[in-house]
């Protein structure tokens, strides 16, 4: 049985212009490389502090071809991410994704901004330990996990528009191309089309 039907619009109905630098993203994510100890360190300080950390991502769908894409941040000349992040301790999943994804996304202006309809959570992926390997679920002996992280469908009217930090580029990527790409992608994006494959597409042409 299909689950809900999401729509992929046309990836030339949204407009895209650079922004001033996103210096939060200007260096390379601790989660594509080996941590390192002082990565250990900060990550621990985090989670005495504040508890488990939990990160929200937006699966953000387009059409280019008559084939769903998923738009991905990149960052460099390699490494892809989802938009998304961190939440705010005690921050609402729904509403710290909007705010992600309008500090990622939304132009300056407020009136452009998109209206992000948040629809449902597809995967949930747990770091066990202040490590980069993550797993689709929380291993049986971990009672107390250092991340949680939930990728969420989110809707996209037909016509957006989106501003870009100039230090990033926001790429359409085909689900083919993301299919058991785990070295060019990660385990996380390489299983989206898996995630995906409930749902039938609705391919905007217009």
């Amino acid at each position: 049985m299909y689950g809900p039907t999401p729509s992929s619009p046309p990836r030339r109905n949204y407009e895209i212009t650079p922004r001033t630098p996103s210096v939060s993203m200007s260096r390379r994510p601790t989660s594509s490389i080996k941590w390192n100890a002082l990565t250990v360190h900060s990550q621990f300080g985090y989670y005495m502090k504040e508890g488990m950390r939990t990160s929200v991502e937006a699966i953000l769908l387009v059409q280019e071809h008559n084939h769903p894409h998923i738009l991905l941040l990149q960052i460099g000349n390699t490494f892809c991410k989802l938009p998304g992040g961190r939440l705010k301790p005690g921050e609402n999943e729904i509403e710290g994704l909007k705010r992600k994804l309008t500090s990622k996304l939304g132009a300056n202006s407020p009136a452009l901004v998109p209206d992000w309809q948040i629809g449902e959570c597809v995967a949930i992926w747990w770091r066990p330990n202040f490590e980069t390997i993550m797993y689709p679920y929380c291993p049986p002996h971990i009672t107390k996990p250092k991340e949680c992280k939930k990728l969420f469908l989110v809707h996209l009217s037909e016509r957006e528009y989106f501003a870009v930090p100039k230090n990033l580029k926001l790429l359409a990527v085909p689900l083919f191309e993301l299919y058991d790409n785990v070295q060019r992608y990660g385990p996380v994006i390489s299983t989206i089309p898996q995630q995906l494959s409930r749902f039938q597409f609705n391919m905007i042409t217009t």
